[in-house]
């Protein structure tokens, strides 16, 4: 690990949602719909990566007061992860995700929360310390969808970014959960101007700059706001990656793939990981720096879509370091 790295409390901080993903299960002898239970949750799937790796993490966000809470605290405490800075509130239940899978294993969500406890994050239970205690904060555009989130969401970030944080954010749009899609593009822009790492995918990428080339949407993104790192997931076909005008590629792995839920964070979580073993900032990533962070990020998103669920389907270093050594 980093000198950085090791010097700071927890290597990785993430804010955000902790939901269930209720994902196909098959059918019952009746023909119904089965549902599996999934702990879910963007930050919180990065965070698990993270701790699977070995990295020390720590988790900010709310649940409800309920048995989905208490299931959701004890699956990340079990996986490793730091939850001081979860709180159980009785004012809203847990949100609840239906996730439903193509043939191909694409997904698609419906989402339960009218308000979920997610929503009802407030910048007073963001504690400081975590802040100040992590190597990198990472944030979604999920907690952005409604207030207090929203503005707990942003202001979290401005934080961390002025303690000098690494900052990772992935815009990871769920259109269900926006009022409208011009809402969502002009709240999901607001969390561009403090990345460090961006991880965006193909869709949101075209969303954002109206741009469907990686070269040129990223481009776009770059003389704007200055990004140091974005890396543009390209599902089966791996990743472009830009840093600065030096700009890769770098393909997929070929796997039968189940279900990709969680992929983009597995992808995520192995990039983050990647950067903080490097001891550099991410600036600072040569191109052998670059091409050996998005090859193992691209190996750990893909064999998490050849399992169910988030969470249960992220694979261990072994298993990655299987899959790259098979290459």
């Amino acid at each position: 690990m980093s000198t950085t790295g090791q010097t700071s409390k927890w290597h990785l901080a993430a804010l955000g949602e902790l939901i269930i993903d209720f994902t196909p299960a098959g059918t019952s002898e009746e023909g119904g719909a089965l549902f599996e239970r999934n702990p879910g949750g963007a930050p919180a799937n990065v965070l698990v990566v993270g701790s699977r790796l070995g990295l020390s993490t720590v988790f900010i966000g709310k649940v409800g007061q309920d048995a989905f809470g208490e299931f959701l605290k004890e699956t990340i405490v079990e996986q490793g992860v730091d939850t001081r800075g979860l709180i159980l509130t009785e004012e809203a239940n847990t949100t609840l995700a239906f996730v439903h899978l193509s043939e191909g294993g694409e997904r698609s969500f419906s989402f339960y929360r009218n308000p979920g406890a997610d929503m009802l994050l407030h910048i007073e239970d963001v504690d400081e310390e975590i802040l100040k205690g992590s190597y990198i904060f990472h944030f979604g555009s999920v907690s952005m969808t409604k207030e207090p989130a929203r503005t707990t969401t942003l202001k979290a970030a401005e934080r961390a970014k002025e303690l000098g944080k690494i900052i990772s954010y992935d815009p990871n749009l769920r259109p269900p959960l926006w009022d409208s899609l011009e809402e969502a593009r002009e709240i999901i822009s607001l969390g561009l101007p403090y990345a460090d790492v961006l991880k965006i995918s193909e869709e949101e990428l075209e969303f954002l700059t109206g741009h469907k080339d990686p070269e040129t949407g990223s481009k776009a993104l770059y003389e704007k706001y200055n990004t140091p790192i974005i890396l543009v997931t390209l599902g089966p076909d791996g990743c472009f990656y830009r840093s600065g005008e030096r700009t890769g590629h770098m393909p997929g792995f070929k796997v039968k793939s189940v279900d990709t839920t969680g992929a983009g964070d597995a992808f995520l979580g192995g990039f983050l990981y990647q950067l903080i073993k490097s001891g550099k900032e991410p600036s600072q990533l040569d191109e052998n720096d670059l091409n050996q962070a998005v090859r193992f990020a691209n190996a750990m998103g893909a064999l998490t879509t050849t399992k169910r669920g988030a969470i249960p389907a992220i694979p261990s270093m072994e298993e990655v370091n299987k899959l790259l050594e098979s290459y």
